[in-house]
């Protein structure tokens, strides 16, 4: 069965994830010398590393070889856990296991000594959905949990997160990973992957995904699908984007009150099935970078 890119090229150690090095070298330094804290809250947008992380950091807790702060993955404790088996790891979604009766579960269960792994692992994804009353549930074993049970929450939505919460976990803010940073990394999966991938067309992909990695490697599935050679305008065409020099064509209609020309413009992005929410942000981009070129040096 095919598996999605995003899966496939899922970093499997700290090194390997991009544009998050203020996280990961602590991490790395906490691994090396094995100083763990009880509860850990991954926050920031979608597709910037929450949950990759989280993953990792679970392994590499329960490596029996870890190699540089990272996991090897190669031993019992890694590939049980890569492969979904590991019954110390435990990884819930709180969007759809948000009740006070699912935290009572994993109170009840953090007694008990791992059956196999060093450590007990509960990863709680978008926690934020969890229930007040769940909250409530979760504080005292967030808190003091036992020494073999840690806690990672990743949440999309701080804000919507308890104090209490937030107060009991050691904080890490993703960041959005930059447009570089993402067109470096479809560029290396393009070429393990044999796909021919220009480097405009990398630059409009990575910039339709505004700093999620999992959005940009997805767009770029969604583009490679046709088998031809990724450029600007196969991928502005797919994404339902405008390509720059359309939108400066808008932006000198608007100058010369040449009102034809900048209907004839909308006419012709809806008459392609283009994304008129997405040509409104190229627009304000367009007006952006030129404000920027005006005002600073």
């Amino acid at each position: 069965m095919h598996q999605a890119l995003y899966r496939k090229w899922r970093p499997q150690t700290f090194e390997d994830v991009c544009g998050q090095e203020h996280i990961t070298s602590i991490l790395k330094y906490e691994a090396e010398h094995k100083a763990w804290n009880h509860a850990y809250l991954f926050c920031g947008s979608r597709g910037t590393g929450k949950t990759t992380c989280a993953k990792i950091l679970a392994k590499v807790m329960n490596c029996e070889h870890p190699v540089n702060g990272s996991p090897c993955g190669k031993c019992a404790a890694c590939q049980s856990i890569d492969s979904g088996i590991a019954t110390d790891v435990l990884e819930m979604d709180a969007a759809s296991n948000n009740s006070v009766d699912n935290i009572r579960d994993i109170r009840d269960e953090v007694i008990y000594s791992p059956s196999v792994l060093n450590y007990r692992v509960y990863i709680i994804d978008e926690v934020h959905m969890l229930s007040a009353s769940a909250f409530n549930a979760l504080l005292k074993t967030l808190e003091e949990p036992p020494a073999h049970v840690i806690f990672i929450l990743a949440t999309t939505e701080l804000q919507k997160l308890p104090n209490t919460i937030v107060s009991r976990c050691q904080r890490y803010d993703f960041r959005r990973i930059s447009t570089e940073t993402l067109v470096g990394r479809l560029k290396t999966i393009a070429e393990a992957e044999g796909i021919s991938l220009t480097d405009d067309g990398a630059f409009l992909i990575a910039r339709m995904a505004a700093g999620g990695m999992r959005d940009a490697i997805s767009l770029f599935e969604l583009c490679a699908g046709g088998g031809g050679v990724i450029d600007e305008a196969l991928a502005s065409s797919i994404l339902g984007a405008g390509n720059r020099g359309a939108t400066f064509s808008v932006v000198k209609s608007i100058s010369a009150a040449n009102y034809e020309a900048l209907f004839d413009a909308i006419n012709e992005i809806m008459m392609h099935s283009g994304d008129l929410s997405v040509f409104w942000q190229e627009l304000i981009d367009a007006y952006r970078d030129m404000m920027v070129c005006k005002t600073c040096k």
